[in-house]
């Protein structure tokens, strides 16, 4: 594969931000960045307007339906994000990234003019279909042109990453003001944002060239999707990713819930329980966000010093000290503020650590793809796979760990389920050489 330039002279406070990348990954990163804004801004105006829904004339929603909803998204995303990667493995990465704010916008158009329950239902369906769409061609693409260049993977790996929480980050935040400044309305707003998304992918992407030896597959077949799913290689980065995903998870469906509401008596020494208010959580989650950020950069450019099973686990360590420091605020009470801050630190360092454990594990599944250049979409979608089966995962267990014991369970699900992602992880550093050569330029790999 021809290289493609590098950005000479950055221009512009958005490419300083994300560094010297050339200019169509910078292309595919704003893309990013603003599809995901789109999904985190219907995600929550959908909240909202179901609570409003008979003011519009619509029934009473209660939150079996809501669950249902949230579910469908998940669920649409994790069926189609492999069969999509294989799609645009065949037609071209570029092509299928298109679909993704087309889906979108579909969907939150149909929202705007509809109060049906399964008409909205199967906006959510468009939604998770977007992600599906997007998302393996984004990272079929990503893997394609960093192939080779183990600095700019980590860049790109750790880059996306960012983009995607930044974006389904302050399209949460943005919800909230735009339906109460807009109704309804706000919908119409997002499909403008999903069509400038569009016009990214369109004019600011080219397609990729394909590499010598790789030709475009015949056809997406069901035997060629069987054949990538069972490859050893992808099975053995499976658990660890899927669980670091759940320990995550556990934490984006419960934690907020459970900050906020007053404990039950049994919780009663549990200092974090029902102790802040929705101001002191946002500026928590905005500065926890600036440190995994932090994290995000400073791993992104390891992957040149350190092998990618060397940042997982110490990510995972982080993840640790993250609990059981996490587990020493809440039993806090009573202790001077020093020491409570002394236990913050050691949050923020853990948690700057972990940032590295995503972007490497994209990394890796990268590298994989490196043993399928014709098949890169279909290898990089599992990427949505490993994210959704851990964030449903997540989802169940943490609910069921904070009934039983509030943060604390949530706390020790969080520590087992890093555990979990800790016992293959040996294994798999056993074969890392394997999957793309030496990861180390010039020197034995860490």
């Amino acid at each position: 594969m021809t290289p493609l330039p590098d950005l000479d002279r950055p221009s512009g406070l958005l490419r300083r931000l994300v560094g010297p990348i050339p200019p169509s990954l910078f292309a595919v990163l704003l893309g990013t960045f603003s599809l995901r804004f789109s999904t985190g801004l219907t995600g929550a105006m959908i909240v909202y307007y179901l609570a409003n829904l008979p003011k519009h004339g619509g029934p009473t929603v209660g939150p079996v339906v809501v669950g249902v909803f949230s579910a469908s998204f998940f669920a649409a995303e994790l069926i189609m994000s492999t069969p999509f990667g294989l799609i645009a493995d065949r037609v071209g990465h570029r092509l299928i990234m298109q679909l993704g704010p087309i889906f979108g916008m579909l969907a939150v158009v149909v929202t705007y003019f509809t109060t049906n329950l399964v008409l909205i239902g199967g906006t959510r369906v468009l939604e998770g279909l977007s992600a599906a769409a997007s998302v393996p061609a984004i990272l079929g693409f990503i893997a394609a042109i960093t192939a080779g260049d183990e600095l700019l993977r980590g860049r790109a790996a750790a880059r996306f990453e960012g983009a995607t929480l930044a974006g389904l980050g302050l399209g949460l935040v943005a919800a909230g003001p735009v339906y109460n400044a807009l109704g309804r309305a706000g919908f119409l707003l997002n499909a403008v944002i999903y069509g400038i998304s569009f016009l990214i992918y369109r004019y600011g992407v080219p397609q990729e060239p394909i590499q010598p030896g790789a030709t475009r597959p015949a056809h997406p077949g069901r035997t060629r999707y069987v054949a990538i799913l069972r490859s050893s290689s992808v099975w053995l980065l499976a658990p660890s990713w899927i669980a670091i995903n759940a320990a995550l998870g556990l934490w984006t469906s419960q934690s907020i819930f459970q900050l906020v509401k007053a404990p039950e008596p049994r919780f009663a020494d549990q200092w974090l329980m029902g102790h802040f208010g929705s101001l002191t959580i946002s500026a928590g989650l905005a500065a926890g966000l600036i440190v995994f950020f932090a994290g995000l950069a400073f791993w992104g450019e390891r992957f040149r010093t350190y092998r990618r099973t060397t940042i997982i686990f110490y990510g995972i360590l982080g993840g640790a000290a993250v609990v059981v420091a996490g587990a020493a605020v809440n039993h806090s009470g009573g202790l001077p503020h020093v020491v409570r801050f002394a236990e913050g630190l050691v949050v923020i360092g853990g948690l700057f650590v972990l940032a590295g454990a995503t972007p490497a594990a994209l990394g890796m599944l990268a590298d994989v793809s490196e043993a399928f250049p014709a098949d890169r979409g279909a290898i990089m979608g599992l990427y949505s796979v490993f994210l959704a089966v851990g964030q449903i995962a997540g989802s169940l267990i943490g609910g069921l760990a904070a009934q039983l014991r509030g943060i604390d369970g949530i706390l020790l699900a969080t520590l087992l389920l890093l555990g979990v992602a800790l016992v293959p992880l040996q294994r798999l550093r056993g074969v890392e050489h394997l999957l793309a050569g030496d990861l180390v330029p010039g020197g034995a790999p860490r």
